[in-house]
């Protein structure tokens, strides 16, 4: 065996070993909740509310929270986020302002969720309380706005990026307007890759606990409208494991979570494939 071929082989079988202990770790974690939560789960324990702070009863108020607290910051965030990716791939060349606005994208990408929740409950709890509604599923969603955006945005210019310019120039060259190219052309080829952007998002909104600590107020009652406090089940964890101790619950919850996270990345999964043939 030459040296070529021994460097090759040395390589191959240090990386095949990262795969394995990877997938063996994750594959363990996830034997271990579901081996201690599943038998939990039950019709009541999904559909039943929470009672003597969260150690006995059901967790179905903190399946809506998680639900509401998704859809509303995704509803807020994706404009936005897609927008300024438009923005910044699309009508405006390589600049300052250009470099600023990544710049701040990337530096808002690196700060802790707990400070996202500080300033979430200054901003948006105390001082904006009255229109929020002090701890709130639109407080939450908005602070969760705040950290996804710099993903949504860097992963859909990325997307945008990987257009080719030959399809934009020859739909400008047939006189259409540069918002028409971007509506029928960019958008559709790229919109496998922003959706990507949208998983990524969901999977950081439904695990995060910190920032949402501070802002959604972990009520144990089911939210009836996006002014009202409510807790997600990763909240929920929390502050059952932390505050009652019952671990049996923590893991019951816990299970679920998995189970919605793998609901949700293989409904994805299935999107992004059907997208990428029709696309393609």
């Amino acid at each position: 065996m030459g040296k070529v071929q021994r460097n090759q082989w040395i390589a191959f079988s240090l990386l095949s070993l990262a795969t394995a202990l990877t997938v063996i770790i994750l594959l363990s974690i996830i034997f271990y909740v579901m081996s201690k939560g599943l038998v939990m789960i039950d019709l009541d324990f999904l559909l039943d509310s929470p009672s003597n702070m969260g150690a006995e009863g059901g967790i179905f108020p903190a399946i809506l929270g998680t639900i509401y607290l998704v859809t509303v910051t995704l509803l807020l965030a994706t404009p936005i986020g897609v927008g300024t990716a438009i923005y910044l791939n699309e009508y405006i060349a390589e600049s300052r302002l250009k470099k600023v606005i990544r710049f701040t994208t990337e530096a808002l990408a690196g700060i802790p969720s707990i400070v996202f929740g500080l300033f979430g409950f200054v901003f948006f709890v105390i001082l904006l309380g009255q229109y929020t509604g002090g701890w709130s599923i639109l407080s939450g969603s908005l602070t969760g706005v705040m950290m996804i955006l710099p993903v949504i945005i860097r992963a859909s210019e990325e997307a945008l990026r990987n257009v080719p310019n030959t399809l934009r120039e020859g739909s400008l060259a047939l006189g259409t307007t540069r918002w028409y190219t971007i509506k029928k052309i960019v958008l559709p080829i790229a919109f496998p890759g922003i959706l990507t952007s949208l998983i990524l998002s969901i999977g950081r909104v439904v695990g995060e606990t910190a920032a949402f600590l501070l802002t959604l107020g972990g009520s144990l009652l089911i939210p009836r409208s996006i002014f009202d406090g409510g807790r997600t089940l990763s909240l929920h964890l929390y502050m059952v494991a932390m505050e009652t101790g019952n671990m049996d619950m923590a893991f019951g919850t816990s299970a679920v979570l998995i189970i919605l996270i793998l609901i949700i990345n293989f409904i994805a999964g299935m999107l992004f494939k059907k997208l990428v043939k029709r696309f393609s």
